[in-house]
């Protein structure tokens, strides 16, 4: 099952209230303040994430199965974990980056 979890898109502007993201070298901010689940990205200019992720914005999904989003799909980033009791990963649809998110059961409690 999939759920709307979030919007991310990219910016070159720096936003009150960004949350620099070391490891993927990164900034976030928007997300806990957006009423619709939008969140700003800017990326330092030796992050290695895709360009596609860097430039389109994505759409995330909550999902319970990972590797069943995953299967058969065109994978733009492999499942990692960000954080603990997370698993992400990205995909390409039509062009356009998509990304799932998949929290285990501990997590959610």
């Amino acid at each position: 099952m999939r759920r709307f979890h979030h919007l991310g898109i990219p910016t070159r502007a720096p936003r009150e209230g960004e949350r620099y993201i070391e490891p993927l070298k990164f900034f976030v901010s928007g997300y806990e303040a957006s009423p619709y689940g939008v969140e700003w990205m800017r990326f330092d200019p030796d992050c290695l994430l895709p360009e596609l992720v860097k430039t389109v914005p994505h759409v995330v999904f909550e999902v319970d199965d990972l590797e069943a989003e995953l299967a058969g799909k065109e994978i733009l980033i492999q499942p990692n974990g960000p954080s603990p009791g997370v698993t992400v990963a990205f995909i390409v649809d039509n062009g356009a980056p998509i990304e799932f998110l998949c929290f285990s059961s501990a997590s959610k409690q």
